[in-house]
């Protein structure tokens, strides 16, 4: 089982530049909530997501690359499902809900081409239903990278992954993650470091956590971060319970990168419940989403492709 019916994922990316976005698309909306924790997010619509809020279903998640800039593309993502009428109903149009989090990729390839308009349109017209169609340096998993702690020369190349969970028969959890952390990346089944920041030129992990002790205490060079992604279930969940299983999601994130939610990331995290299976106990969906998320997290590093001369998990691994 690769796919949840009722989403499908599509991606669009730039390999010159070093950039791309990635859609989740539900055309006939699914709810939705959303948990932010690190300390530098680039999003959108996102308040709309709390209880209390009066839109309770998103008709699509974008997921990209070029920081704040790179948000431009939920337009795109709008004008593809506005043709197809699919939206709120306010009267006098049909408004598609799209809710955003961005990742900084500006050092890698181009910082003057980012994901806009054109490119979120094309990441839904290539939207298919398999989770696992692509993954590694794709959407907006292509400029992503990992360790910037000591520089530039020994960062490793990040990317977008994804994993899918059967919770009982019939019910799953799924996640999709681009991962451009500041701390570094562990394996759970190994508690091995797999991605971050290296000591060069013997390309050895320094521990980030560690090596944080060693250093002043400021330093420009590792702004450059962002975990975002979102958890999809066909579990019918409420717009709370959704809140709440996108907050249980960040365990997962915090089991893989250590140190998570620091003042470097925008760590955000969507969670939509499409609600064509039965209600499951918040708790179960929660735990099993962090579980997807963290491996989803190791899958984006052990996916990725080396790119503008950033080395990937392949490229250490072999050594």
């Amino acid at each position: 089982m690769k796919q949840i019916p009722g989403v499908s994922i599509g991606h669009a990316q730039n390999l010159e530049a070093a950039t791309g976005c990635t859609v989740i698309l539900a055309p006939e909306g699914v709810v939705c909530g959303v948990d932010q924790r690190g300390g530098a997010p680039g999003t959108r619509e996102t308040d709309l997501l709390r209880p209390m809020h009066l839109v309770d279903k998103v008709h699509a998640v974008l997921l990209t690359g070029g920081s704040a800039y790179g948000l431009a593309a939920a337009d795109g993502i709008m004008q593809w499902l506005e043709e197809r009428g699919f939206g709120f109903d306010v009267g006098v149009a049909k408004v598609p809900i799209v809710t955003a989090a961005s990742l900084f990729d500006l050092a890698l390839g181009s910082a003057d081409v980012r994901p806009d308009s054109n490119m979120g349109y094309a990441a839904c017209e290539s939207a298919a239903i398999d989770f696992a169609d692509k993954t590694g340096t794709v959407g907006a998993g292509t400029g992503a990278t990992i360790g910037h702690l000591l520089g530039d020369a020994g960062c490793m190349k990040g990317g977008l992954g994804t994993a899918i969970l059967e919770v009982v028969p019939r019910v799953f959890v799924g996640a999709l993650f681009a991962v451009n952390c500041f701390g570094d990346v562990s394996d759970p089944k190994t508690g091995n470091i797999i991605a971050g920041t290296r000591k060069m030129p013997e390309g050895v992990f320094v521990d980030t956590l560690n090596e944080l002790s060693k250093i002043p205490s400021t330093f420009a060079g590792a702004v450059r971060n962002t975990v975002i992604g979102a958890v999809i279930t066909n579990a019918t969940l409420s717009k709370e319970w959704a809140n709440k299983v996108a907050q249980m999601a960040h365990n997962g994130l915090a089991r893989t990168i250590v140190p998570a939610h620091s003042m470097f990331d925008g760590d955000t995290i969507f969670a939509l419940a499409t609600g064509r299976a039965a209600a499951m106990d918040v708790n179960v969906v929660g735990a099993f989403a962090a579980e997807a998320t963290a491996l989803a997290i190791v899958d984006a590093v052990k996916k990725a492709t080396s790119l503008c001369g950033v080395a990937a998990f392949k490229d250490v691994s072999s050594n």
